[in-house]
């Protein structure tokens, strides 16, 4: 699944396309992603585009009359074409754009979705009401982790990955960020010290920084705006390595089952 680097990734390769643009029509051959698309996108037509931001893993759209709200889903990508470019199999919308280009979003899986967010709405989307700060943001640190986390039992990777707490921190990236905070895990989130939060934090903090710069990790479809995949899968230290060898102690990396996750990380270097 394309997690906060990867959407971050592809909302820069696409903003010189779409700030100050027009969004002119719509096309949509498949109406019935995760959700139908609501009647107001496919409508829309003939309006400037006013901001394209992301927050968490949605993509935001707006317009005067509201805001698309987009998610990836499981294998979704968003690229800039030629409107007369022939399109794949899985090319559900196109966004024609009044200089004459394109955003097409495709999505094997059919897992991702295009939602509405009027104008005159006065409480945010149900999907972004609830989620925590972003992780690149100052008001997210170690204090923040260390405060919410004081009586939890559950695993820290867990807690680290609750958008609640904090957005964007997926599957990839926390087994990444933890490996190199030297924190275990499974250890209990309201057990972890203020001063090993605050370390968490940051390698959060430079890890998500380092995959954006890098376009992401694919792994398997990703892709980003321009076509091209991410390369921050070479810099993964434990993901996906169970069985090699950990990079600083030559102990071999474990792979655990943590909130039905795989779970990978250093038996030796994590405690």
């Amino acid at each position: 699944m394309p997690e906060l680097p990867e959407v971050e990734t592809t909302r820069r390769g696409l903003s010189p396309s779409l700030q100050g643009n027009q969004l002119k029509r719509l096309i949509v051959r498949q109406p019935q992603l995760r959700w139908p698309i609501p009647h107001q996108i496919i409508a829309l037509h003939d309006q400037p585009v006013l901001s394209w931001q992301r927050r968490a893993k949605y993509l935001l759209l707006q317009t005067p009359p509201g805001t698309i709200i987009s998610h990836l889903g499981m294998s979704g990508s968003m690229r800039i074409v030629h409107p007369e470019t022939e399109w794949r199999r899985h090319d559900h919308v196109e966004w024609q754009l009044a200089d004459g280009q394109a955003v097409r979003f495709h999505d094997p899986r059919r897992f991702g979705c295009m939602l509405w967010q009027p104008a005159t709405a006065t409480e945010p989307h149900p999907l972004l009401a609830s989620l925590g700060p972003e992780p690149l943001d100052d008001g997210f640190n170690g204090d923040w982790l260390w405060q919410h986390s004081r009586g939890r039992r559950s695993a820290v990777k867990t807690y680290i990955m609750d958008a609640h707490i904090v957005v964007g921190v997926g599957n990839i990236y926390a087994a990444e960020a933890l490996f190199a905070a030297g924190i275990h895990p499974q250890r209990a989130a309201g057990r972890i010290s203020r001063q090993r939060y605050q370390r968490l934090a940051e390698e959060i903090k430079q890890i998500l920084a380092a995959a954006i710069d890098m376009g992401g990790t694919t792994l398997r479809d990703f892709t980003g705006s321009s076509g091209e995949p991410g390369y921050f899968v070479q810099n993964l230290k434990v993901y996906g390595r169970d069985d090699k060898l950990c990079r600083q102690c030559a102990s071999s990396i474990k792979n655990r089952r943590i909130g039905q996750r795989s779970s990978y990380y250093c038996p030796r270097c994590q405690h």
